[in-house]
């Protein structure tokens, strides 16, 4: 995103790097023990659990999959313990992080024939905040975005450190709503965009889910 700071010596950049906190939350999150619990779901015997899953986004500092939508009235809703956004860490003792969605959504399926599921869950909320420390135009965002979706991150850039996330929607820059913005205007916004650039993202699957564009499969 932007241009190739040619006239910007790595030295500079690494610098800049270096006097940046992170300032991607999850860890602070994570490590609060108030937003990490176990809950307890009871259900019927090959009564599924009612949740759709999606990946956190690469870039998270723990990546795990996320509650993107419940069925209404099934065991994860009825429960109340569950909301949209919260990251599952484990279920039934077995840790989820790190692991493909595919095999996620395969263990969830495992336990259609159990009356009790334990999820370990982290309390998130479904919209993740960004914060990007851009001093000047010759700095590189460190992404490229297509459609409003991030697509790619460079390791270690400014982007990284402020949170963005591969596979998130951008749904607002600096408080004003992209949702239905083209994506030429996107990176005209973010081509420009210097000091603290605020955004606020989601998983692009999620945001679909909620839009109604695609139909929840539930497991």
């Amino acid at each position: 995103m932007g241009l190739t700071p040619e006239d910007l010596s790595q030295k500079e950049y690494s610098d800049l790097l270096n006097t940046q906190d992170m300032y991607n939350d999850d860890l602070i999150h994570f490590s609060k023990s108030e937003n990490c619990k176990d809950v307890f779901i009871e259900k019927q015997k090959g009564e599924i659990l009612g949740v759709v899953i999606v990946e956190s986004g690469w870039g998270s500092i723990l990546p795990t999959v996320i509650i993107a939508n419940m069925m209404h009235g099934g065991p994860a809703e009825k429960s109340g313990k569950l909301n949209i956004g919260d990251q599952i860490m484990s279920i039934n003792g077995t840790s989820l992080v790190g692991l493909p969605l595919s095999t996620c959504q395969s263990i969830i399926k495992g336990l259609k024939n159990q009356s009790r599921v334990k999820l370990n869950i982290v309390r998130c909320p479904p919209v993740t905040t960004v914060l990007i420390r851009r001093p000047d135009l010759r700095y590189q965002l460190g992404f490229s975005v297509q459609n409003g979706i991030i697509c790619s991150l460079m390791r270690g850039g400014i982007a990284e450190r402020g949170g963005v996330r591969v596979g998130h929607r951008i749904i607002e820059i600096n408080g004003q709503s992209v949702v239905a913005t083209p994506h030429e205007k996107i990176v005209h916004i973010l081509s420009n965009a210097v000091g603290e650039i605020h955004m606020k993202t989601m998983p692009a699957a999620m945001y679909r889910l909620l839009t109604a564009q695609e139909q929840p499969v539930y497991i």
